[in-house]
């Protein structure tokens, strides 16, 4: 067994907290992370090698048909037009024509494929992120907004699932015909071809300048739409009470800020974008009009035949568009990059609380018995502000517990810590006689049940809330653990009964009925320890007597921890803890407390004169 002074568990790692949007490093530093990003997308790819060999077979087959439509036209031209022969004009249209429909067939199997690559990319990689995120500890999400994941989740992966499925299959097929138009243009015209090649480096001049403007603008629009759902969702969140205190106008006038800022980042962006693909544009045909007035003297002059100068003008506008294509997914590959980025920091995050690497003792077989030995936490969000100082607390097996004090004194904190949420700074957590610190966090939750003050419930039905608590139950299951928390008579008068859907937060019910629905999953659950944070303080004099003889139920031959903001709730209690700034100051009866500690005394005087 480790020290149980020690601080527990790893170190956070640079990885968890997200990079600036808004910054970039060294462009050593960006080129690293750059591959580092195509490497983790290539990951996603590999599964479906045979898919993107199939894709790439299909490609370089439409590429090669396209390649020799240069072909048909200088047969055309020069066996058709020029030599005045219908008979090799019909057979140079009717090889067009049948070029076509293998290449309409090609371009249908690469089309399928890599669109089909790119919608399950980018499924996998949106599993990928939830189900790494859903393992991070608290603490991350102290740190990090939850709108912004959202971004990632769906923006981000969107926008890789384009340059997958689309960009990416453009890009090589482009390279492909550009490289084959070049070699025929060598074998074709020497002379010409020097002219094109000459003009290459400068259409690849604004690509590489511009293009890395474009990444940077591209991470700081990322990040700004992200901004946007994050305030956006948090004022829906919310919409009760900015209607309450009237705000609607200004938060109109906020948002329309964070959606101008976005606005005026991704006008950036798209001005940059637009002046890299005119430049290419200029320059290409501002090349390929002057190899058609070189070409056309060659003509005139009898050097060079119509035909070869109209094939020559058919591989150099190849040339052309694929360069262009090329300028244009290179912008859409520079988003991308950024794009990974923000995706594989959530893929590579780690959590701050994780399972031992050795296996070790099950916490279903430690007796149910809880103890804090000297334990001091602070929130990693306010390091330098201590919840719980050299806290100690003993928690016999099938006992009742209360916490009580006034707000701030760390009783949320004990839930945080014993569901092992954060570890201690110090100190120790054991079940039993073991450190829960030793103990897989997935096995030591399955012998917890929770009731909050505020439960969470999913917009989901009833059903599918109060069967949250055991998966495995049945309908008849499901149906008992509501009448035993008195919850049953107002679930089946609901519009289809325990098919009913809650809506966002649980936002159909009252809060006592969202209390009920928590306990009976509570209740489903049958855990050995249990946690209520005040679990009736919503509910009327009526259903907190049934709800409470419901409880009294539950608590039977489980050990049971309760936060008391009612200090009638808990007079049942074996043991009352009365809590201050992070410590305990004192404990017992609630007869020895009235006694023995005058906070106790204090909060039971105000409690109990205005119950009267």
């Amino acid at each position: 067994m480790t020290d149980p002074s020690s601080p527990s568990g790893p170190t956070p790692e640079p990885a968890i907290t997200p990079k600036s949007p808004h910054s970039d490093g060294p462009l050593d530093h960006q080129e690293n992370n750059r591959r580092s990003s195509i490497a983790h997308l290539l990951r996603f790819i590999a599964p479906y090698r045979w898919r993107w060999i199939g894709a790439i077979v299909a490609l370089l087959f439409t590429a090669a048909i396209t390649l020799g439509l240069g072909q048909g036209v200088r047969v055309i031209i020069d066996e058709g037009f020029v030599a005045g022969n219908v008979d090799q004009l019909r057979r140079g249209v009717f090889l067009l024509l049948t070029l076509s429909v293998f290449m309409a067939m090609g371009t249908f199997v690469r089309f399928y494929l890599v669109s089909w690559l790119g919608e399950r990319v980018s499924a996998d990689i949106r599993r990928s992120v939830f189900n790494n995120v859903v393992g991070l500890s608290p603490a991350y999400f102290d740190t990090t907004r939850s709108g912004e994941i959202m971004s990632r989740l769906t923006t981000d992966t969107t926008l890789l699932q384009t340059i997958v499925g689309s960009s990416f299959s453009l890009a090589l097929r482009s390279s492909i015909s550009t490289t084959g138009a070049l070699i025929i243009l060598l074998i074709t015209n020497l002379k010409l071809t020097l002219v094109v090649l000459g003009c290459v480096p400068i259409v690849l001049a604004p690509i590489l300048i511009f293009g890395r403007r474009v990444r940077s603008l591209s991470r700081q629009s990322q990040g700004s739409i992200a901004d946007v759902g994050t305030y956006a969702g948090e004022v829906i969140q919310h919409i009760k009470t900015v209607q309450s205190y009237t705000r609607e106008d200004y938060e109109k006038s906020a948002f329309a800020k964070e959606v101008e800022r976005a606005f005026i980042i991704a006008r950036r962006r798209v001005k940059q974008r637009a002046v890299l693909m005119a430049s290419v544009i200029i320059l290409v045909f501002g090349s390929l009009t002057g190899m058609l007035w070189i070409g056309g003297n060659d003509v005139l002059n009898g050097t060079m035949s119509a035909g070869d100068l109209g094939a020559f003008v058919f591989y150099s506008l190849l040339v052309a568009v694929g360069v262009a294509t090329l300028s244009e997914v290179y912008g859409d590959l520079q988003r991308a990059v950024g794009a990974t980025d923000r995706l594989i920091e959530l893929t590579t995050a780690t959590a701050d609380i994780v399972a031992p690497t050795t296996p070790g003792i099950s916490a279903g077989e430690l007796p149910a018995q809880v103890s804090f030995k000297g334990v001091s936490f602070s929130y990693p969000s306010r390091p330098d502000q201590n919840a719980l100082e050299d806290l100690s607390i003993d928690i016999p097996e099938g006992g009742v517990i209360a916490l009580v004090g006034p707000s701030g004194a760390g009783k949320s904190t004990i839930f945080e810590l014993l569901q092992r949420f954060y570890d201690p700074q110090s100190g120790a957590i054991y079940l039993g006689n073991t450190d829960i610190r030793h103990l897989n966090p997935t096995d030591l939750r399955r012998q917890l049940g929770v009731v909050s003050q505020h439960p969470a419930l999913f917009s989901a039905d009833v059903t599918h809330n109060i069967r949250y608590g055991n998966p495995a139950a049945s309908d008849e299951e499901v149906h008992a653990a509501a009448k035993a928390a008195y919850a049953d008579d107002f679930i089946v008068s609901l519009p289809e009964g325990y098919n009913s859907y809650l809506g966002e937060q649980g936002v159909r019910l009252s809060g006592g009925q969202k209390q009920r629905i928590a306990i009976a999953r509570a209740i489903l659950k049958n855990p050995r320890l249990l946690l209520l944070d005040e679990a009736t303080s919503a509910l009327d004099s009526h259903s907190e007597q049934q709800v409470q003889r419901a409880l009294d139920k539950l608590m039977e031959n489980r050990t049971t921890l309760i936060i008391a903001h009612r200090l009638s709730t808990i007079l049942h209690a074996d043991q009352i803890v009365v809590m201050d700034h992070g410590g305990v100051v004192a404990r017992g009866t609630h007869q020895q407390l009235l006694q023995e500690s005058e906070l106790y005394a204090r909060l039971a005087a105000a409690q109990f004169s205005s119950d009267d």
